[in-house]
C-alpha cells in the first residue's frame, strides 16, 4: 500500500510507453467498434435498428424540416419524431433537438448531402477541427520550448470522451475545437478569440460561463465580440426564419427541462452533473436544483478568483474549461471531450515546472473517466467524471490560494528533487523541455 501511495503522488507510474499501449489500444479497440457498426447496419440503420450515429439524426432531420421551410418542426416533440421516422423508418427511437436555432443553419448545410455522406462529413470535420484546435493550444500554451512530442496526439485520439462522440455522432469535437482556439488566441487575437467563444453559443450552457472570466480580467475586446457575434446570429436566425422560430425554442426548453434533466429520460448515468448525481441517487427534483445552484455558485467564485490571482494563463484556460461543465446541470458524457483542452494545458504546465504531488495521478483519472463514467454511474452508482472534474478543479484553486513556498516544494524536477527558488524553477523549466 505505501508502495501504491508513493507511485501515485509521484506519477511514476505513468511512463511514455505506458501512455502509447493504453491510448494505442483504446484507438484500436474504437476503430473495430465502429467498423462493427458499420458491417452489422442495414440501411442506414445499426444492427439494433438505431441510426447510425444516432443523436446524428435529429440533427440531420432538424436539416431537412428547415431546408424544407417549416424551421419550427425540430422544435416541436411530435414533428420531429415524424421526421426521423420518414428518413430512417417507422420503428426509429426519438432523438431530440435540444439546440438554439443558431445550430439550424449548420444541420440545413449537413442536410444537403444523402444522410451516410452527412454523417462522414460531420464526424471527419468536426474531429479535425478539434485536432488542430488542440495542435494551436499546444503551440501557444508551451511555457519552454523545446522538441515537441508527437505522442499527444494519442492522447488526444484515445480520449474515451472522442469514442462518445464518433459512436453517438455528436458535437463535442466543435464545442472542444472552439473553447481551445480561442483559448490559444485569447492575448494575441482578442477579436477572433470572441468571436469563437460567441460561436460556442451553440451550445448555451457551457458558453455562460465564458463572460465571468472575461469580467474578471477586463477583456472587453473579447467580450464585446463574442457579445456581437452572438448578437449577428440571432438577426440571422430572425432574418432566415422569422420570429416564430424563437417562440419554438423557448416552448421546447420545457420539454428539455421536464423530461429529459429533471426526469432523466436519457438515463441519469448519462448526465455529468451534480443534479444528475443528486437524481441517480434518489434525491427529489428541489434537492438536486439546490445542490446545482450551490456548486454553480462556489465554481463562479472560484473561477473568479483564479483569474483575477496570480495563476498561471494554463490554470486560468483550464479552470475555464472545467468551470464550463461544472456549472451546468445539463452535462452529457459526450459533452466531456471540452477535458481535452484543460488536461492538455494542466499536462503543460507540469511538464514546465514539474508536477505536483498526486497532479500526475488526478490527470490520468480526469482523462480515463469519459471512457467509465457511464458504466460506473449506471452500475455503481458512482458519478467518475463529476468527481474527477471537482477534484482537479478543486486542486487548481487550491494550488493558486497557497503560499508560493508551499507550491514551490510540491513541485518536482525530472530527478525527484524538490524545488525551492524561482532560479531552480526556471532551471526545471529548460530541464523538462528537453525530456
Amino acid at each position: 500500500m505505501a508502495k501504491l501511495i508513493s507511485l501515485l503522488r509521484s506519477g511514476d507510474f505513468l511512463t511514455r510507453q505506458r501512455v502509447t499501449i493504453l491510448a494505442g489500444g483504446l484507438i484500436a479497440g474504437y476503430a473495430l467498434s465502429l467498423l462493427f457498426l458499420l458491417l452489422t447496419a442495414q440501411g442506414l440503420n445499426d444492427y439494433a435498428g438505431r441510426p447510425l450515429g444516432t443523436d446524428f439524426s435529429n440533427v440531420y432531420a432538424a436539416g431537412v424540416a428547415a431546408a424544407a421551410g417549416d424551421a419550427t418542426a425540430p422544435f416541436d416533440v411530435h414533428r420531429q419524431l415524424a421526421m426521423e421516422r420518414q428518413i430512417f423508418g417507422p420503428a426509429t427511437p426519438f432523438y431530440g433537438w435540444h439546440y438554439p436555432p443558431f445550430f439550424l443553419f449548420v444541420a440545413m448545410m449537413l442536410a444537403k448531402l444523402p444522410y451516410l455522406a452527412a454523417l462522414l462529413v460531420w464526424q471527419g470535420a468536426s474531429l479535425l477541427l478539434y485536432l488542430g484546435a488542440m495542435t494551436l493550444l499546444l503551440r501557444k500554451s508551451r511555457i519552454a520550448h523545446g522538441k515537441e512530442d508527437r505522442r499527444w496526439l494519442l492522447a488526444a485520439l484515445g480520449f474515451g470522451a472522442v469514442f462518445l462522440n464518433l459512436i453517438h455522432g455528436q458535437n463535442g469535437f466543435l464545442t472542444a475545437a472552439l473553447f481551445a482556439a480561442a483559448l490559444a488566441l485569447l492575448d494575441e487575437r482578442p477579436v477572433v478569440a470572441g468571436l469563437l467563444f460567441g460561436l460556442s453559443c451553440y451550445k448555451p450552457q457551457f458558453a455562460v460561463v465564458i463572460p465571468l472570466a472575461l469580467v474578471a480580467t477586463g477583456r472587453w475586446r473579447v467580450l464585446s465580440a463574442m457579445a456581437g457575434t452572438v448578437l449577428l446570429l440571432a438577426a440571422s436566425v430572425t432574418a432566415a426564419f422569422g420570429w416564430e422560430v424563437w417562440a419554438a425554442f423557448l416552448d421546447s426548453m420545457r420539454f428539455t427541462r421536464a423530461v429529459v434533466l429533471e426526469q432523466g429520460n436519457t438515463g441519469f448515468y448519462k448526465i455529468q452533473s451534480i443534479f444528475a448525481a443528486v437524481r441517480l441517487w434518489g434525491g427529489s427534483i428541489m434537492l438536486a436544483y439546490g445542490a446545482q445552484i450551490l456548486l454553480a455558485v462556489g465554481v463562479a467564485c472560484g473561477l473568479m478568483q483564479i483569474w483575477r490571482g496570480r495563476a498561471s494563463a494554463q490554470d486560468k484556460k483550464s479552470a475555464l474549461c472545467l468551470a464550463a461543465l461544472l456549472m451546468t446541470p445539463y452535462c452529457m458524457d459526450y459533452d466531456l471531450m471540452l477535458l481535452a483542452p484543460a488536461i492538455a494545458l494542466a499536462a503543460v504546465q507540469g511538464k514546465t515546472r514539474g508536477f505536483a504531488d498526486y497532479e500526475i495521478a488526478s490527470l490520468v483519472l480526469l482523462w480515463l473517466a469519459p471512457a467509465l463514467t457511464r458504466s460506473l454511474a449506471h452500475y455503481a452508482f458512482i458519478p467518475a467524471a463529476l468527481c474527477a472534474m471537482l477534484l482537479s478543479f478543486a486542486s487548481i484553486w487550491w494550488r493558486n490560494r497557497a503560499p508560493d513556498r508551499s507550491f514551490l516544494h510540491a513541485a518536482k524536477t525530472p530527478n525527484g528533487k524538490q524545488i525551492v527558488n524561482a532560479a531552480e524553477m526556471l532551471e526545471t523549466a529548460r530541464s523538462n523541455a528537453k525530456v
